[in-house]
This record gives structure tokens, C-alpha cells and sequence, in this order.
């Protein structure tokens, strides 16, 4: 089996609630995504998507994935789709760095590997662990009234987990924690995620500020240094998201004990080959997991189920559905959230179809 073509479809995507703020003053209303095939010679066509969080997030951009596949794309042409190890070594190969570019090929040839075996992909990332995925809600930054109100009315609909976006004022935040804390049962997980968008001494405050409530403290400074010095001041329990980009720094995070949950996101880390060697050493190591991605549609959406439902449970402290999120479905067949929870899908591959209504046309073609 070889690959005979790679190209991509240019999608947008809005957002249900009209936008998406996070620190220092982000805001997103439409996502640019890039939904990747990868064509094999005997026909068989596998589907990747690619979605960064807007380019003032990560070192990534959506015109860049595109970009990238059009560098990339000739130097994997004749190779076998099937064998993961020996692409994303070609793919290191060919381009440095730019994982994001690379996780849309590699997501949609383990597609091919399920259709080719005749296999769902989280059979092939390890077993189908749990009957279901818990799932969080990300809040956008609101006032804290409202994002009370709205905490409140995901919770209605079956969610548990909360991840707040912060890293604004810093009495603010203490307030939307507190106010947000309040309408919580004891059960329920909330997250405060600054984004990296405090100073040091921003964040001294506010974990200070919130000793008394049961909150998870998500990347608060900018650098791991600053994150670390954060973790060592306080006894809230501690998520590390941006600075975890490899394997080198997990396992610095974890000598230093830096945190005790991680963050995976599969485009950071350049894909689900990737992603899953970073998920089973963890797992080795007894560090929990948030399994997502940067943002993303149905595809997207399928990749983190297939990833998370390969995670044993006790490692899985959360994930996301991003297809809930946005007002347009790019592809059939996606989990769909059932109070907080989902499913990886049980057909080959990922188990999602591209809807070509949706798509339009392509927008790179290597062949």
C-alpha cells in the first residue's frame, strides 16, 4: 500500500456562543480548520483535521498547516500509510519542527490503518477502556456572573467538569472562581485555566487568593520555570498544558514534580502516533491525562474519543468534544456528548465520513 495523494479542504467553523475568549484578551468567533486526506494507490482514503486555537495561542497558524502540506506532502508520496513509526520519521525528516503540520497526515493514515484491518483506531492505540469519555466544558472569559450563569446551564445539560478561562485581572479571577465554586457539588472538578496569561506574582495572588476553594490550577505563567516556582507555592492540585510540547519536557516536568495532571494535545505534539507514545508513559508513570486537542470539528472530535477511550479510566482525568461548540458539522459518524459523556465510535478507523456539502472544494493537492 502506498500513498498516492495528499490535499486539503479549507473549513469554518463558528462558534455556538457567538465567541471564545481566553487571556489577555484572545478572542475567536470563526476557527479556520484544515481537514487533511491522505489517498492511498488501492483507494482507500483516510481523514485527518487540523485546528489551532487561532495563531496568538501556540506556535501554529491555519494557513500554515496548509503551507506545510504543501512542503511536506511530495516527500511522502510512495510510502506505506500503514507504517506509523517509519513516516513520522520521514516526516521529522523532511521538515523540522512544525508538529502541528504533521498531525493531520499522521491522524488521518492511522483512519487508513483501522480501514485497512478492518479495526476501530482505539483497538489499535490499546483497547476500548470504560463504556464512555467524560468530557469538561471550556468557559469562556466572562464576567463572573456570567460565566456562573453559564457553568450552571452546561451543568444542567450533564457536564461535571469545568475549565474556567482566567489569566485576567487577578481579583477578578479569585472572583470568578469563588462565585463559580459556589453552584459546584463537591463531586464536580473545576479548573482554573490562566493560559500562561499571569506574571508571577499574578498568580502568587490568586492561588493565595483561592486557598480555601477545591480548584485545579492550569498553566498560570508563561514559562515552566515561573509554572514551577507557582506549583511549589501552593497545594492546589496542578495542570501543565503549553509548556508540555515533547517527550523531554514531560519527563523534566515529572523529576521536578511539577505537576499532576498534564495536558495532551494532539496537534502540539504532532499527532496521534506522538501523542500516544506521551499518553503510555504517563500512563507508565501514574500522571492523569486531559486528552483534546488545540479546537477542531467532527474529526477532530473523533481523534481525541478514539485517543481518550484507549486511556485506561484512571489516567483519564478529562477530554473534550469540540463539535458541541461550533455550528457546523465537516463530517458524519463523530461522537455525539450524552449528559458530559462520549464515545469513540465502534466503525473502522475513526469512524467519520467528510461531508461534502461542507467541505468545498481543495485547497492543496499533492499528487
Amino acid at each position: 500500500m502506498e500513498i498516492a495523494r495528499i490535499f486539503a479542504h479549507r473549513v469554518e467553523l463558528p462558534l455556538v456562543e457567538g465567541s471564545y475568549k481566553w487571556s489577555g484578551g484572545k478572542s475567536v468567533s470563526v476557527f479556520d480548520s484544515t481537514l487533511v486526506g491522505v489517498e492511498t494507490r488501492c483507494g482507500l482514503v483516510g481523514y485527518g483535521e487540523v485546528c489551532p486555537l487561532g495563531p496568538f495561542y501556540l506556535p501554529a497558524y491555519a494557513d500554515g498547516v496548509r503551507a506545510g502540506l504543501k512542503e511536506l506532502g511530495p516527500h511522502l508520496l510512495g510510502f506505506d500509510p500503514r507504517e506509523l513509526g517509519k513516516l513520522n520519521q520521514r516526516m521529522d525528516a523532511a521538515l523540522k519542527g512544525h508538529p502541528y503540520v504533521k498531525s493531520g497526515i499522521d491522524m488521518a493514515c492511522w483512519d487508513i490503518l483501522g480501514k485497512a484491518t478492518g479495526l476501530p483506531v482505539c483497538l489499535l492505540m490499546g483497547g476500548r477502556y470504560g463504556d464512555s469519555v467524560r468530557l469538561y466544558r471550556a468557559i469562556s472569559q466572562q464576567s463572573p456572573e456570567e460565566m456562573a450563569r453559564n457553568v450552571a446551564g452546561y451543568r444542567a445539560e450533564g457536564y461535571t467538569r469545568f475549565q474556567l478561562k482566567v489569566g485576567g485581572d487577578p481579583d477578578q479571577d479569585i472572583e470568578r472562581i469563588r462565585q463559580v465554586r459556589q453552584i459546584l457539588l463537591p463531586t464536580d472538578r473545576l479548573v482554573a485555566d490562566a493560559n500562561t496569561g499571569w506574571t508571577q506574582h499574578e498568580a502568587q495572588r490568586v492561588v493565595r487568593g483561592v486557598r480555601d476553594i477545591d480548584v485545579y490550577i492550569e498553566q498560570p505563567c508563561l514559562t515552566y520555570e515561573e509554572c514551577l516556582a507557582i506549583r511549589r507555592n501552593t497545594d492546589h492540585p496542578f495542570v501543565l498544558d503549553e509548556n508540555v510540547d515533547g517527550l523531554d519536557m514531560l519527563l523534566r516536568a515529572k523529576a521536578d514534580l511539577a505537576m499532576d495532571v498534564v495536558n495532551l494535545k494532539i496537534s502540539k505534539l504532532g499527532g496521534l502516533t506522538k501523542t500516544k507514545q506521551v499518553r503510555d508513559l504517563c500512563v507508565s508513570m501514574g500522571i492523569a491525562m486531559t486528552l483534546e486537542d488545540s479546537w477542531g470539528g467532527d474529526v477532530t472530535t473523533a481523534a481525541i474519543a478514539h485517543l481518550a477511550h484507549s486511556t485506561p479510566e484512571e489516567f483519564r482525568f478529562t477530554s473534550t468534544d469540540f463539535n458541541s461548540y461550533v455550528t457546523v458539522s465537516n463530517a458524519t459518524g463523530a461522537p455525539q456528548r450524552q449528559n458530559g459523556f462520549m464515545r469513540a465510535s465502534t466503525a473502522l478507523g475513526l469512524g467519520i465520513e467528510p461531508r461534502r456539502e461542507v467541505i468545498g472544494p481543495r485547497v492543496v493537492e499533492v499528487f
